[in-house]
């Protein structure tokens, strides 16, 4: 059985849910709070967000319209997997919170457990807190050569599927099993990255449309990579 937050009500587990259900879930998320009731399928676009950029907000819209996921979930990491310094975890969250796009949110996972980076930590939690729902996590291509040296790498693949999407002058390669590369001719690339908007912050250079004016203000306002 799954249980509506907040309500006394249950939902078995092998009901068979009518199209009309979609209505109807809504209207329940609605009055209850919350968004899913579970039968999602959810993309998770995981990173430091040292600053959150275009490039973040160009891969979840592609995601969403390329892809049969409901939304997208943009998760900020706690700390850096390989202990690099970043900016304050409370700054990063409050900036990637300024994105504003449709069919996706922000989560506080990573950052309320404390977790250490390492992906493989956060299988259990996503499973024991959303359990009806499917996951998918989206990695851009310039990682799939350091892949391997993600801690508990194999155990990960065989847990929850990559969505790899295309970056500049990254090849969507090497791809191990249980990984599906991104292809479609309308994707657009690009190849701004963070630590170029920290470049150009510190050299006074402009960062306009590469950060949403909100984020760029966020910046500005509290002085960040200066």
């Amino acid at each position: 059985m799954f249980k509506i937050p907040n309500s006394k009500y249950q939902i078995p587990n092998n009901l068979k849910i009518p199209k009309t259900f979609e209505i109807l879930r809504f209207e329940i998320c609605l009055e209850f709070g919350f968004w899913s009731l579970g039968f999602m399928k959810i993309g998770i676009l995981g990173g430091s967000f040292n600053p959150p950029h275009i490039g973040h907000i160009l891969v979840a819209q592609q995601v969403l319209d390329f892809t049969s996921l409901d939304e997208v979930w943009f998760l900020p990491a706690f700390k850096h997997t390989f202990d690099k310094p970043l900016a304050p975890v409370s700054d990063r969250l409050a900036m990637t919170r300024l994105i504003s796009l449709p069919k996706t949110r922000v989560s506080t996972l990573e950052i309320d457990h404390q977790l250490s980076g390492d992906t493989i930590e956060l299988i259990p939690i996503l499973k024991e807190k959303y359990p009806q729902d499917n996951f998918t996590f989206i990695m851009g291509s310039d990682q799939l050569a350091q892949f391997t040296k993600w801690g508990s790498w194999e155990q990960l693949l065989a847990q929850i599927p990559f969505l790899i999407v295309p970056r500049a002058g990254f090849a969507l390669e090497p791809l191990y099993k249980n990984m599906q590369p991104l292809k479609h001719e309308l994707f657009i690339t690009t190849n701004v990255s963070s630590s170029m908007i920290r470049q150009r912050i510190k050299r006074t250079l402009s960062i306009t449309h590469l950060v949403t004016e909100e984020i760029e203000q966020f910046i500005k306002q509290n002085k960040l990579y200066v």
